[in-house]
């Protein structure tokens, strides 16, 4: 038996909740092209993001160690792809569109440069002048200008739905702007449950590698009550916490911040009768959230997750260093584009040197930049 794309398409309509994003609904493609036979357009924006070269870069960049640290720790593209099944699994059990939220999940952090969220505050600074620097607007650059795959258009030529996820993609630290993407409604329920498995991949993974790495030490975590709850429930001490113990910790973790989103979104949608995407899009504030005992519980997790591991010294220290790295790098190829590869150049003629120094550096991994930066200013060094 095969199931065609209109197969597909019948079964999403038979099987998605009312409020989910329907393929057959999608409001297209800037450019019109055929659309695959047994494919549907969000499983085809899926798989074109999956080729990108701004994908596969995603490996050798920096989620909280750099990449050379250790072989171990997550990296922005495991990050990504466990983000990526965490809205899945939440996505299913609410019949939301599972395709549309893995696209807009494995794109999320396509605009991220390297070094993490320090290289992206140094380029955001030296941008400053010249429109700034942001990893959602830089996401939906690449999906719309900077890859080139395609002989009749720049970018990938997503759906609409799926470009608005990404530029919309929120979390409590900045918010979207959405210029073109109607910045006054919400996103669709698929691009908030993405919202909300950044943050829950962070969390466990994070807490991972912080135990992993010895930064954060097991005794730590009888400090923050949900942790010390679920050791207890577990039957783990944390003075005696080893790897297995560590493992069936961070796994149960991720399972109870999956189940509790799960629950507390159904019961919010219920509440407010949300029946359509429209209705999702105009309601005034996010649908999908966390039980109000667990949203405080995070608080204090992430207070902890701050203090102790993304402001420990060592991890200050390299940040220290990554801006180091990028603010000679960008210095060296806005005073002197001639360094610079010839389609960055001719980039910069059409864009201004300061863009094209931007997204050339923004599309970086740590190792490139740190070879770049060697090949500049280390004398001596060729490759």
């Amino acid at each position: 038996m095969l199931f065609a794309r209109q197969d597909l398409l019948a079964q999403e309509d038979g099987h998605l909740a009312p409020y989910a994003v329907r393929s057959s609904q999608t409001r297209g493609r800037a450019y019109p092209e055929p659309e695959s036979r047994y494919r549907t357009p969000f499983q085809k924006d899926r798989d074109r993001v999956n080729h990108t070269t701004a994908f596969r870069r995603l490996q050798y960049k920096t989620q909280v160690f750099v990449n050379f640290e250790g072989d171990y720790y997550r990296t922005r593209l495991t990050h990504t792809l466990e983000v990526a099944q965490v809205a899945r699994s939440i996505a299913r059990a609410l019949g939301l569109n599972p395709d549309l939220t893995e696209t807009i999940a494995l794109a999320h952090d396509l605009g991220h440069p390297p070094f993490g969220h320090a290289g992206e505050a140094v380029l955001n600074e030296l941008m400053r002048e010249h429109g700034g620097f942001d990893h959602n607007k830089q996401s939906l650059r690449i999906v719309t200008h900077l890859e080139k795959r395609y002989p009749g258009f720049r970018g990938l030529n997503l759906c609409w739905e799926s470009r608005e996820g990404i530029i919309k993609h929120e979390t409590r630290y900045t918010l979207p702007e959405a210029e073109g993407y109607e910045p006054h409604l919400r996103p669709s329920l698929e691009a908030q449950i993405v919202n909300l498995a950044d943050e829950i991949a962070y969390y466990a993974h994070d807490l991972d590698d912080g135990l992993r790495s010895g930064l954060l030490r097991p005794p730590q975590l009888g400090e923050v009550e949900l942790l010390r709850d679920l050791l207890g429930e577990l039957g783990l001490r944390p003075e005696g916490l080893e790897e297995l113990g560590r493992r069936v910790f961070i796994r149960e973790l991720l399972g109870l911040l999956i189940t509790d989103t799960i629950h507390a979104t159904h019961q919010i949608l219920q509440a407010h009768r949300i029946e359509s995407p429209e209705a999702v899009r105009h309601h005034p504030g996010p649908l999908a959230g966390y039980s109000p005992g667990l949203t405080q519980q995070l608080e204090h997790l992430r207070a902890f997750l701050y203090e102790n591991f993304y402001q420990h010294p060592y991890v200050v220290r390299q940040v220290g260093k990554s801006r180091f790295v990028l603010e000679r790098l960008f210095a060296a190829y806005t005073q002197e584009p001639r360094v610079l590869p010839r389609e960055v150049q001719k980039a910069a003629q059409e864009e201004g040197i300061h863009r094209a120094a931007c997204d050339y550096i923004a599309g970086m991994t740590d190792r490139f930049a740190l070879d770049e930066y060697a090949r500049l200013f280390e004398p001596g060094f060729y490759r």
